[in-house]
């Protein structure tokens, strides 16, 4: 009896174990973006991780698809940009799913635009003033400073909710770092000659990049945020342009073209599709490669 009270103890302590091991491996990772997906794997290799969307899709317009929903459902931590980039799409997706564990930042909630100071907040807004957002730009993901602090708050999350990976997270959190903090001088010195350059863009979608590298943004393809070209409003950029100081029109991967492409033609001036986060050309596989392409192209514009 003994014998077999020992051995029931150590089998219990055997499955203890080997149910920790296993409920750190199989976390389960909701990224509303790709970039965010991206960030996830860097520093939760091991994790299940799921993006909603790819960086071919306009994350402001997403369906609350079944396919969606059900991956709610099975999710530990849903990580979004925030500054309601994500409410027309994100709320239903919640509620359908009836996963408690996601409905609040306390808990399985992370927002990456709530760990840092966004740029151009606004006091108010009304309709109509177009598709803006009072918390300020979420599209973070293209300040490298900014990107840092959402990962060390991220890397936090996780083992606040995998307490018996946090050892494994914080590893992770230091080798990206070392590796992030390594790159960015290395693309600060690849984008110095693109100091003080304007272009023409569509949305406000590169406003951390540009402010990063120190581009201006003179003028949108949109008349006002979340509104198509008109063919007043790009007759009206065709007269800016032809001051001839424009660097280029540039657009996002997910972007309609038309406009930009008429303008272009019409001002001779290049088009530069840019991807909007990872996986949105084929150089763009991580975080890193992302960065690599969208500082090339803007490079390689003549």
């Amino acid at each position: 009896m003994r014998i077999n009270s020992n051995l029931a103890k150590l089998a219990a302590v055997a499955l203890s174990i080997t149910y920790a091991g296993l409920a750190h491996a199989e976390l389960n990772v909701f990224a509303c973006e790709p970039e965010y997906a991206a960030l996830a794997k860097e520093l939760a290799p091991t994790a299940s991780i799921y993006s909603a969307t790819t960086a071919l899709q306009d994350p402001h317009q997403v369906q609350a698809r079944p396919s969606l929903i059900a991956k709610m459902r099975q999710a530990d931590l849903v990580v979004c940009a925030g500054a309601d980039l994500e409410v027309g799409w994100l709320p239903m997706l919640q509620m359908k799913s009836a996963n408690a564990k996601v409905r609040s930042t306390d808990q399985g909630l992370f927002f990456a635009a709530d760990q840092i100071e966004t740029l151009d907040k606004l006091a108010s807004v009304d309709r109509s003033m177009g598709d803006v957002h009072a918390q300020g730009n979420p599209h973070i993901h293209f300040d490298p400073t900014r990107l840092l602090n959402v990962a060390t708050a991220l890397s936090a999350k996780l083992a606040q909710l995998d307490p018996a990976g946090a050892a494994d997270y914080q590893k992770s959190l230091a080798d990206f770092t070392t590796r992030w903090q390594a790159a960015v001088p290395r693309w600060e010195a690849q984008a110095k000659g693109l100091q003080g350059k304007k272009v023409i863009a569509y949305h406000s979608s590169f406003r951390y990049l540009f402010n990063w590298i120190g581009i201006e943004q003179v003028a949108d393809l949109e008349p006002k945020p979340g509104l198509a070209p008109t063919s007043g409003h790009l007759a009206s950029l065709l007269t800016r342009a032809e001051q001839g100081d424009i660097l280029a029109v540039v657009v996002a991967s997910y972007q309609d073209e038309r406009g930009a492409k008429w303008l272009g033609e019409k001002a001779n001036l290049p088009v530069v599709m840019l991807p909007m986060s990872v996986g949105g050309n084929d150089k763009s596989q991580d975080l890193f490669s992302l960065y690599d392409s969208v500082i090339s192209l803007l490079n390689g514009v003549k």
